[in-house]
């Protein structure tokens, strides 16, 4: 079997739009990479801490010089592709709509869209992949004709380093002993402070807080502040690169409402989830409605004292931990990464099958 070749990747990552769309295009990258192939993202917009996790997985970086979504960053990623001989191009984000798929495919390019709200209306590319719980054919009604849909948690995107947590088993405690608060890369808003505000007035003995600051997060002198004067019931971990790792230790979560929900499910950790951008909502809601996750709702609209009173009911019901944990592993198998790259592959396949 010949070598996969390159996988081009044009995301972007930003303090404003966060690093989900980045962190998730990673995943496939390296799914592609597991197979013998090379991966590439073309990058607007970027973030140092996400360029240099891209540079830890010998991923390659290229900055485009164009407006994000313009007909110019088309023709730069169209360009660039056949540059690299791309086998195949990925688009994550809002910005690339119906104009910059059908410049992509009008260019001779393969194309994956990885897509959460179907905001683009049109859709010329070869794949969509929406991982959302809420995904539906219904949706896409407006796709060209031949665009293959892969919907739901079956292809949710994790990355390489959750692998070796196949199988884990999650066991619920009857009492709540340590908290995880993670909102994911960015959050430029601070709401990660108003979650440390409230558990410091839980007044809970015994309880341990861990604090994930992510490597785009602007407020991490603010959160450092706020650890150290929670004493030693408080950590922070800045980018860590164990998330699996931190999410198993964990008994419970507040996180945003992001791509993280997914790994969550995947380990089975019952959380409190709260939209920070408007593409969250309903993944909040169908969570909620699933009895996966609770939500706080918009982060906005959130105080210190309904994050608590949130908080005390979760911690003293482990019944509906339980309950939560069983549901979320139910709905992400963690193999979505290898199940899409294996499309990718057959694809290929009969690409070159057809040509002959």
């Amino acid at each position: 079997m010949s070598a996969p070749g390159v996988l081009l990747v044009r995301c972007d990552a930003s303090v404003s739009i966060g690093t989900g769309h980045a962190m998730r295009c990673l995943a496939l990258a390296q799914a592609w990479q597991d197979i013998g192939g090379r991966a590439v993202f073309a990058m607007a917009r970027s973030t140092a801490a996400v360029e240099e996790r891209l540079e830890r997985e010998a991923v390659g970086i290229t900055r485009l010089q164009a407006e994000t979504g313009s007909e110019d960053d088309a023709q730069a990623t169209i360009a660039l592709a056949r540059t690299q001989t791309a086998a195949w191009v990925v688009v994550d984000g809002y910005d690339f709509g119906a104009d910059f798929q059908t410049a992509l495919k009008r260019g001779g390019l393969k194309l994956l869209c990885v897509d959460d709200n179907a905001e683009a209306g049109h859709y010329s590319a070869d794949l969509i992949l929406n991982q959302n719980a809420h995904a539906t054919e219904a949706v896409y009604e407006g796709k060209a004709q031949g665009v293959q849909l892969l919907l739901g948690s079956r292809f949710c995107l994790l990355r390489r380093e959750f692998a070796a947590w196949h199988g884990w088993s999650r066991e619920v405690p009857e009492r709540v002993k340590r908290i995880l608060v993670t909102m994911g890369g960015s959050d430029a808003d601070n709401f990660t402070w108003r979650v440390i505000d409230a558990i410091r007035l839980l007044e809970e003995d015994g309880l341990e807080t861990t604090v994930v600051v992510g490597g785009s997060n602007p407020h991490v002198d603010l959160l450092e502040s706020a650890v150290r004067d929670g004493g030693a019931a408080f950590s922070l971990q800045k980018n860590p690169s164990n998330m699996p790792e931190l999410l198993s230790a964990a008994d419970l979560a507040v996180a945003g409402a992001g791509t993280t929900c997914w790994e969550m499910c995947f380990l089975g950790l019952p959380a409190l989830i709260c939209v920070l951008a408007g593409n969250q909502e309903r993944i909040a809601s169908t969570l909620a409605s699933r009895g996966i996750a609770r939500s706080l709702g918009r982060s906005k609209d959130v105080s210190i004292a309904k994050i608590r009173e949130e908080l005390l009911s979760l911690l003293h019901d482990p019944g509906e931990q339980q309950r939560m944990s069983e549901r979320g592993r139910a709905l992400v198998d963690g193999n979505g990464a290898a199940r899409t790259v294996s499309l990718l592959q057959d694809k290929l396949r009969m690409r070159r099958a057809g040509a002959g």
